[in-house]
C-alpha cells in the first residue's frame, strides 16, 4: 500500500482518488478551497441553483466506467442522467434557425438540409466522416493510454484530407487548419463554418490555428450524444466525494500545499495549471420569473455575425468583443428552481482570460453582460423582461476560486501541427510525481479530466 497525496479536489483529483482508493492505496486529497469540485461549481440563491462551470456531459462512458470500477454500480443508479434532445438550437447572423437532434448523425444531416438547403447535410456528413477517422486513429494514444515517449507520430494530423481540388494538387503536403476545412470542404457556407468553429471556441481553441483533427470534437458530440445530470453536474462531484469516502480517502480542505510539503509521500499527483493566455469563460446566471416554455431547447447558440473579429478579439489583441457568440443554457430540471413558476438560464461566452483583460475593472463585466443580453434580444430570444436578478461570473472568479492562472480553461489534446496541441504527459520524469487534470494529458473537458485520472491510476497500479 502506497501513501498517495493528490493536490486538488477537482473532478480529475476526485476521480483519481476513487480509483486509487479502490486499488488499495492510502490516499489523501488536499484542496486549497473550502470544498471539492474545482471548476465544477454550484451557486444556490433564493431557491435557484446554477452550475457555475460545465453544464452538460459528453462521453458519459468515462464516468460509467468509473462508477463500475470503483463500486460495481451503474452511473444511472447514482445520478439522474438523461440525453439532451434536441442537442442544440442555433441562431445564425442571417436569421437562419437550425435545430440538431442528439446522437443522430443522420438526423443532423437531414436537419441541415432542411434549414440550410439541399447538400448542406452531405457536406457536413463528409467532414464528420473524416472526424471519425481522426477519432479511430487517436482514441487510444490521445485518450486511453499514457502519452508515448516518442510523440513524433502525434505531431502529424490524422485528418484524411479529401483527394480532390487544391488538396489533391498539394499532394498532402499541407495539412489544413479547422477554418480551412470549413472553407474548402463546407462550401464556404458561413453557417456551416460557424457550426464547426463554435465547438472549437468552447474549448478555447483558435479555429485559424487548430489542426483539422479538431473536427473530432463535433464528431464525438453528434455521435455519442450530450447528456444532462439532474441537479446539475455538481451532483457528479457529490457522488465522487461519497465514493472516495467509501474507499477510505482522506480530505483536507483549506490546505494550500505543494509537492515539497510531502517528502514522505511515496506518490504525489498534482494538477497542471492551464496557460494564463488561454481564453476563459464569462457567464451570466439569470433567475427568471415565469415557467420554462414547453419545448424550449436546453442549449441555444447565438452565432456572431463577425467571426473573424471574434477570433482576433480572443487570440490576437484580446478584448471584450462587441458581438460575441453566446451560448444559452436553459436546463429542463425542476430541482434548479424554487417552483414551476420560475426558470433559470445561463449565458456563456468564451472570452480573454483575466491575464489579458481586467474583468474586475469598474463597469467592464456589467457592460459585457449587457452586450450578451442585447445579442439575445437581436436574435429574437429576449429574456430581459423576465429577469428577477442576475449574477456574473468572470475569469477573475475562476482564478480566485480554482487558482487557475487568469481563469483560463484548458483545451483538449489534439494531434497535428508538430505536437503543438499536445498536453504535458502524466509522468513528470521525477519518481513518484504525476500530473493529472484538465491541462495535463489528455486535456480539458469533463470527459478528458476523467480519462486523465484513469490513465494515472493505470500508471500507478494496484497496491
Amino acid at each position: 500500500m502506497a501513501r498517495i497525496v493528490i493536490i486538488g479536489a477537482g473532478i480529475s483529483g476526485l476521480a483519481a482518488a476513487a480509483r486509487l482508493g479502490t486499488l488499495g492505496h492510502r490516499v489523501t486529497v488536499c484542496e486549497a478551497a473550502p470544498g471539492p469540485g474545482g471548476m465544477v461549481g454550484r451557486l444556490q440563491r433564493d431557491g435557484f441553483s446554477f452550475d457555475t462551470g460545465p453544464t452538460l456531459l459528453s462521453l458519459p462512458a468515462v464516468y460509467r466506467d468509473l462508477a463500475l470500477k470503483t463500486g460495481k454500480e451503474p452511473l444511472e443508479q447514482l445520478v439522474g442522467l438523461t440525453p439532451v434532445d434536441p442537442e442544440s438550437h442555433h441562431l445564425f447572423a442571417d436569421g437562419t434557425a437550425l435545430t440538431l437532434p442528439n446522437a443522430s448523425r443522420g438526423g443532423v444531416a437531414r436537419a441541415l438540409d432542411g434549414a440550410l438547403g439541399a447538400g448542406a447535410g452531405e457536406r457536413w456528413a463528409a467532414v464528420m466522416n473524416r472526424g471519425r477517422a481522426v477519432w479511430e486513429a487517436t482514441r487510444r494514444p490521445l485518450l486511453e493510454e499514457p502519452l508515448p515517449a516518442d510523440t513524433a507520430p502525434l505531431g502529424t494530423d490524422p485528418y484524411p484530407a479529401p483527394r480532390h481540388g487544391l488538396a489533391r494538387l498539394l499532394g498532402g503536403r499541407a495539412r489544413p487548419t479547422l477554418i480551412e476545412v470549413a472553407e474548402r470542404e463546407l462550401g464556404g457556407d458561413p453557417r456551416l463554418t460557424a457550426l464547426l468553429t463554435e465547438c472549437a471556441l468552447r474549448f478555447g481553441l483558435d479555429p485559424r490555428r487548430a489542426p483539422a483533427g479538431a473536427t473530432v470534437l463535433p464528431y464525438v458530440e453528434q455521435t455519442f450524444g450530450v447528456w444532462a445530470v439532474r441537479g446539475g453536474l455538481r451532483t457528479l462531484v457529490d457522488v465522487l466525494v461519497a465514493r472516495c469516502e467509501q474507499r477510505g480517502v482522506e480530505f483536507r480542505y483549506g490546505a494550500r500545499v505543494s509537492p515539497e510539503d510531502f517528502p514522505d509521500a511515496e506518490l504525489v499527483l498534482r494538477p497542471e495549471p492551464a496557460a494564463a493566455a488561454l481564453p476563459g469563460r464569462f457567464s451570466v446566471l439569470l433567475a427568471l420569473r415565469g415557467p420554462r416554455p414547453a419545448g424550449t431547447p436546453q442549449r441555444t447558440v447565438v452565432h456572431t455575425p463577425r467571426p473573424r473579429e471574434e477570433f482576433a478579439a480572443l487570440f490576437d489583441a484580446p478584448a471584450p468583443h462587441e458581438l460575441p457568440t453566446v451560448q444559452v443554457l436553459r436546463p429542463d430540471d425542476p430541482s434548479a428552481v424554487p417552483d414551476e413558476r420560475h426558470e433559470t438560464a445561463v449565458l456563456t461566452c468564451t472570452v480573454p482570460s483575466q491575464a489579458e483583460v481586467d474583468w474586475t475593472a469598474p463597469g467592464v463585466a456589467e457592460a459585457f453582460a449587457d452586450r450578451m443580453l442585447a445579442r439575445l434580444h437581436a436574435a429574437g430570444l429576449d429574456l430581459g423582461d423576465r429577469v428577477l436578478w442576475r449574477q456574473l461570473r468572470t475569469p477573475a472568479d475562476t482564478e480566485r476560486e480554482t487558482l487557475s492562472p487568469g481563469g483560463a480553461v484548458a483545451s483538449p489534446a489534439l494531434a497535428g501541427l508538430g505536437g503543438a496541441f499536445l498536453q504535458p504527459a502524466n509522468e513528470t520524469g521525477e519518481p513518484g510525481r504525476y500530473r493529472l487534470g484538465q491541462a495535463a494529458h489528455p486535456g480539458g473537458g469533463l470527459a478528458r479530466a476523467g480519462m486523465s485520472a484513469c490513465v494515472v491510476a493505470g500508471l500507478v497500479g494496484p497496491a
